[in-house]
């Protein structure tokens, strides 16, 4: 009995659909190549994604360009606190849209990390030839930071000078668990375009930010995503996946912060991934014992600007923050 049951459930996950990407793209027969326009970046396959920049106000040339990449289910709005702050200092910042999310083509459906990754090298390289003399550094936020990782932790990384990496997703399968994991394989091919909300207990219990005004403006926000797709969902551990395995194979010089009451990636997946990471020149990280997920928008988020600013003026000065290495700080159980 066992045996037909066991064989009648192979061939019923076998019938289940692959968790669905978007589609390949293919460039307009009057593609000139990738842009940058006055509301987007032009992206190698021809598609638009939205962009908000915030530029030096007295109108000098920046000395550092920032490429924002927001969280899940975010948009760039998420970086329109810090977007003004670094421009206020000579940083200008391009926070997108990333595929799927916010106004960028097929809102809710995961785009996939070959697609996100060679956003992140196409942006680079249309912020390289906008600003030559300019340092060019990607900053990546939970998700963002997890396409960071997985871009400049392969074997072709953007052509950025610096990485920063803002509380970083790696909260892959590894770390999962075998119940959360089979649970979601099964979901995202059973139920993979079926969309859920995180249940209102986790959004009270676990919030994001001790920033309660910027928590509200956020889902409010028509951009944002407050229902996910079960396939989305398996596409984001996939990608967190990779992110906790090239964490240490990055080779431009990279500042990864994180906070001490961060609950969305927790401190258990985050020492793994830098146990697994370990030393290497170059690699700084900061530990904020007042901070939470969304570091940018955090109340003490001036804090993490002030870091990212002097860091990229000479990344090995000191922290202003006096910022402690992450690594030590979990161990201790901080």
């Amino acid at each position: 009995m066992m045996g037909w049951l066991g064989l009648m459930l192979a061939m019923a996950l076998a019938a289940c659909a692959t968790p669905a990407i978007q589609p390949t793209l293919t460039p307009p027969a009057a593609f000139t190549g990738p842009s940058l326009e006055d509301r987007a970046l032009v992206m190698d396959d021809g598609a638009s994604l939205p962009l908000a920049r915030w530029a030096p106000s007295d109108g000098a040339e920046p000395w550092a360009v920032l490429i924002a990449l927001h969280g899940m289910n975010d948009s760039r709005a998420s970086f329109r606190l810090a977007g003004p702050w670094w421009a206020e200092r000579g940083i200008e910042t391009w926070a997108i849209d990333q595929r799927g999310f916010g106004q960028a083509p097929g809102r809710g459906i995961w785009a996939g990390e070959a697609r996100m990754t060679e956003d992140v090298r196409t942006a680079v390289l249309i912020a390289r030839a906008r600003y030559p003399r300019a340092t060019i550094a990607v900053v990546g936020e939970s998700m963002g930071g997890s396409v960071a990782v997985a871009a400049f932790g392969s074997d072709r990384s953007p052509q950025a000078d610096r990485v920063i990496l803002l509380a970083p997703g790696v909260w892959g399968w590894s770390a999962q668990g075998p119940l959360n994991s089979s649970a979601l394989w099964v979901a995202a091919r059973m139920a993979g375009p079926r969309a859920v909300e995180a249940p209102e207990w986790a959004i009270r219990d676990h919030p994001a930010s001790d920033n309660r005004v910027e928590l509200f403006r956020n889902g409010r926000d028509p951009n944002s995503i407050i229902a996910t797709r079960f396939d989305t969902l398996y596409g984001l551990v996939d990608l967190m996946q990779s992110a906790s395995v090239r964490l240490g194979r990055i080779q431009a010089p990279t500042l990864l912060l994180y906070g001490a009451s961060d609950n969305v990636v927790e401190k258990g997946p985050m020492r793994r991934a830098l146990e697994q990471a370990g030393d290497r020149p170059g690699f700084r990280t900061g530990y904020y014992p007042d901070g939470w997920h969304i570091l940018d928008r955090d109340l003490q988020a001036e804090t993490m600007y002030r870091d990212v600013e002097a860091w990229l003026r000479d990344a090995d000065a000191p922290l202003p923050s006096g910022a402690g290495e992450v690594l030590p700080e979990l161990r201790r159980g901080g």
